[in-house]
């Protein structure tokens, strides 16, 4: 991409500061001319979407566009910053994807953060594609978490609500079925109720596990033809069950997820690694600030961290507030549990950890 620069300095003040006060407000303009092959919508969004979110990342910088010319004006650090971020965004806008002001936030967390990853490369990360909508991850320890699961047997997916580890061990699971990497998929959580007790809703067994095992479902309708769903059930492609039925079971050949599995006993958990069997991949996934379990139960998920840590093809992928992909204020909300637990010198009545 062609890129030309012109120092402008500012106006000094007067006085013995001067010279230190010319260096601090010094302006460079770096100008990129973005290829022909890129369409300038693409990059810019509808109505200037992309362009706004721009601005509003480096509101120092003033972006001027005038045709396929982008002159960044403002302090040389900003200005640097914000031409790595056009240079990410048009790449990305190459590969036909499509921008939005979210994409440009995420690119902005990423240059900013303190890590090699390029936004380009993993907001272009593809993992599967279905009825017109592709699912990637969003963040770089969203990245590593599919890239874990690529090259290791057993993964561990912790981290806080909104930070795709189910979904994401989902997609992986169907891209894995349908490559025929393995013969079918097993997803499992465990029955553990906030409030209402499992035999006392109504209706078959059936009935009465649906309620833990739709997130499940709902994650599978984004991902599979939703008609095609009860024949892979029928058929045993898909199967979605308690963790209790799996006791006994040896599973070859199959992705399996645990979901929910700060949930699980110590014993539990166990029981549940064992039944990995050949040519199989297990993915566990769980938030450890939202225990259900009864009092003095200690969650399995914290107890198989201090057993299984140094075992080869086993990885616990930690993932954070700054790995939530919902609504802007479920970080915000996630980071002010966190700051008021590290408050509280002991759990409150009725308050997991």
């Amino acid at each position: 991409m062609d890129q030309t620069s012109a120092a402008e300095p500012s106006e000094a003040a007067d006085g013995p500061g001067a010279a230190g006060a010319q260096g601090a407000g010094a302006q460079v303009q770096h100008q990129i001319t973005i290829p022909d092959s890129i369409p300038m919508v693409a990059l810019l969004g509808q109505r200037d979407e992309v362009l706004r979110a721009i601005e509003s990342g480096f509101p120092t910088v003033d972006v001027h566009v005038r045709g396929n010319l982008v002159t960044l004006t403002g302090r040389p650090g900003e200005v640097a910053l914000a031409e790595r971020l056009v240079d990410e965004l048009s790449e990305i806008a190459a590969s036909a994807q499509p921008l939005s002001a979210d994409a440009v936030e995420r690119a902005i967390a990423i240059l900013t953060a303190s890590t090699n990853e390029r936004p380009a490369q993993v907001l272009t990360m593809n993992i599967l594609s279905n009825r017109g909508k592709t699912i990637r991850p969003k963040t770089v320890g969203q990245k590593e978490y599919v890239e874990a699961i690529d090259r290791n047997t057993v993964v561990f997916g912790i981290g806080p609500a909104g930070t795709g580890k189910t979904y994401l061990a989902m997609a992986k699971a169907v891209q894995a079925l349908q490559s025929k990497q393995v013969n079918r998929i097993v997803l499992t959580r465990p029955a553990v109720e906030a409030g209402e007790r499992l035999g006392f809703l109504p209706g078959t067994l059936n009935d009465k596990i649906d309620p833990y095992v739709r997130p499940l479902y709902d994650a599978l309708h984004d991902m599979v033809d939703p008609d095609s769903i009860p024949r892979l059930l029928a058929a045993g492609t898909i199967e979605v069950a308690p963790l209790a039925y799996m006791r006994g079971r040896t599973i070859n050949d199959a992705f399996i997820i645990l979901d929910e599995a700060q949930n699980t006993s110590a014993e539990q958990m166990k029981m549940f690694l064992t039944r990995l069997g050949f040519g199989s991949k297990v993915v566990v996934t769980g938030d450890v600030t939202q225990i259900d379990l009864p009092g003095g139960t200690r969650s399995g998920l914290k107890v198989v961290q201090e057993i299984l840590d140094e075992i080869d093809d086993v990885v616990f992928c930690e993932l954070t507030s700054a790995d939530v992909v919902r609504h802007r204020l479920v970080a915000e909300i996630v980071d002010a549990y966190s700051r008021f637990e590290t408050r509280s010198p002991a759990p409150r009545e009725g308050w997991s950890r």
